[in-house]
Order: C-alpha cells, then sequence, then structure tokens
C-alpha cells in the first residue's frame, strides 16, 4: 500500500533532527549530530532511540556551538555521516518521516543520493496550521504551549533542547498529541502530508494590514 493512502494508526513515524556546523564565509553548515526516534504503528510511544555525532568537515561555528553546546573536541573519533548510513537507513525505512522544518534533515540527507525516504510529515507546517496565533511556532516553543515538556523528558531524561535526540523525540510527541487533539487517528497520512501553513501565513498577512491601517485599535464610544 501506497504510505499516503495507508492509515495514521497503521503506519510508523520515524523522526529525524540534525545540529549542524553553522554556516560561514567560505564555509557551509554540515552535520554534527544526528538524532531519530521511531513511533511504532499503534503505539504512541516514541521508541527505538538512536543518536550520535557526526564528524564535519569544518569546524563548528561559535554561533552554532552557543546553541546545541558541541565543540570540535566532542567530535572527536566520531563516525562520518556515510558510515551511520545503515542506522539511519535501518530507522527510516518505510516509514513516514518527521521533522521540525524539515528543510535541513531533506538537506543533510541529499549526502544518500536516491534514499528514498519519506513520505514527510513536517511539524513546523502542522504546529502553523493548528495554532496559527502562536508568535513562535519553534518546537521547543510549541511544545510548551501544549503542556507537553513533561512527555519529551520521559522519552529522552538526560538530554535537552537542541539535542538531535530530544528534538527528534519532541516532534513525534507533538504529532501524537495534534493527531489526537484534532481528531485524526482515523485518517490516513495523506492529510497531514498534504496539510499546510496557509491559513496561518493568510492570518498573519491579514493581521499586518489591520495594524497598517488602524482596524485593529479599539474603536472610540
Amino acid at each position: 500500500m501506497n504510505l499516503l493512502d495507508a492509515p495514521v494508526h497503521a503506519v510508523a513515524w520515524a523522526a529525524i533532527d540534525f545540529e549542524g556546523t553553522g554556516s560561514a564565509p567560505g564555509q557551509s553548515d554540515e552535520p554534527v549530530q544526528v538524532g531519530i526516534a521511531v513511533m511504532a504503528p499503534g503505539s504512541g510511544q516514541p521508541e527505538n532511540l538512536f543518536r550520535s555525532y557526526v564528524r564535519a568537515g569544518s569546524r563548528v561555528t561559535r554561533a552554532a556551538s552557543a546553541v546545541h553546546r558541541i565543540t570540535d573536541r566532542e567530535l572527536e573519533g566520531a563516525p562520518p555521516l556515510g558510515v551511520l548510513w545503515p542506522e539511519i537507513k535501518s530507522r527510516l525505512s518505510g516509514a513516514v518521516v518527521v521533522a521540525h522544518g524539515a528543510g535541513t534533515e531533506k538537506r543533510f540527507l541529499r549526502a544518500f543520493p536516491m534514499h528514498g525516504f519519506g513520505p514527510w510529515v513536517d511539524t513546523l507546517a502542522l504546529a502553523r496550521s493548528a495554532l496559527p496565533d502562536l508568535p513562535d511556532h519553534s518546537l521547543a516553543s510549541v511544545i510548551d504551549a501544549c503542556g507537553l515538556g513533561s512527555a519529551v523528558r520521559h522519552v529522552c531524561p538526560d538530554h535537552g533542547w537542541h539535542d538531535a535526540l530530544f528534538d527528534a523525540a519532541a516532534s513525534l510527541v507533538f504529532l501524537r498529541h495534534f493527531l489526537v487533539h484534532l481528531e485524526l487517528s482515523q485518517g490516513v497520512v495523506g492529510q497531514l502530508v498534504a496539510r499546510d501553513a496557509g491559513a496561518y501565513y493568510r492570518g498573519r498577512e491579514l493581521k499586518r494590514v489591520a495594524r497598517q491601517s488602524g482596524l485593529d485599535r479599539p474603536r472610540q464610544a
């Protein structure tokens, strides 16, 4: 069966997150850590956890290290991304792939041409469609707004934000919440893949126009 037509409750979900070196003049962003969490069909619980540092060809920028706290010293002896291929493939193959702001993950996975992973569900797009009035749709803000922090820490008690495994697990915890809260557990995967943040952007534009025209100001009695 095509995964897009598969019932939501009958598929495996594999969330992936990368942390990178950061970009600098003459240097492109490269992965320095990967985390994957899998939610088996009907499970509702992130499991089959995988986390590894990744040896990069360039140094970690100061700005990137300030965010994820990974230094060049921690990467000494880490495997290159190609060596991690069997681990990544075993978890992502045959699953619906999940990421929050999936552009980075898709870009780093291009190191494996024709890998065939997917379909993809972007929890950033889901959050923007479900919570259009939230001023910040970063993963941490979304988890906090939904009261899901303890659920994420239960899965990854020894890690925190901007750790690749913690962020991957958080994506699955939000996805599970999203499916239950919007009563989509009986739907099909294609409904989530097709869901976009159009309402969020349209609403934001209407608010901008209202501010500029003064229509958002209280009327005088």
